[in-house]
């Protein structure tokens, strides 16, 4: 079954608030959105004003574009590497320096076997 507009913005609106670790009364005070009211956008009961998604959009650190996403998480999964690189802007610094140290440490990993190989290879 198809989701409406509405669902999809309330899912995404949901999907990042738990990647920046918010909790719906955090998000609330940060955009000055009544708790109530934040609620009812997040649970897909109400449709979110332009300037209600700007609000968002600020404190999860995203463009506005990407409350309209409508692929799964699956589809993201198996996106091109440029994507990925993309994606990590909507995480939060927490995520951000933990990719960034996995990264480092591949990094580091390779150059390592790599010198190991040409030292052998003498």
């Amino acid at each position: 079954m198809a989701r409406t507009v509405v669902e999809i913005i309330a899912a995404n609106i949901k999907r990042l608030r738990e990647i920046k670790q918010l909790s719906q009364k955090e998000v609330s005070a940060k955009t000055k959105i009544p708790q109530g009211q934040y609620s009812r956008i997040e649970n897909g009961k109400v449709e979110p004003s332009v300037s209600t998604l700007e609000k968002l959009a600020k404190v999860f650190e995203v463009s506005v574009s990407e409350f309209f996403r409508s692929n799964n998480l699956d589809e993201e999964l198996n996106l091109p590497m440029m994507e990925k690189i993309k994606m990590i802007d909507a995480l939060g610094k927490t995520e951000q320096s933990a990719i960034f140290t996995m990264i480092d440490l591949a990094i580091s990993n390779k150059k390592m076997k790599d010198n190991l190989s040409q030292l052998i290879a003498q």
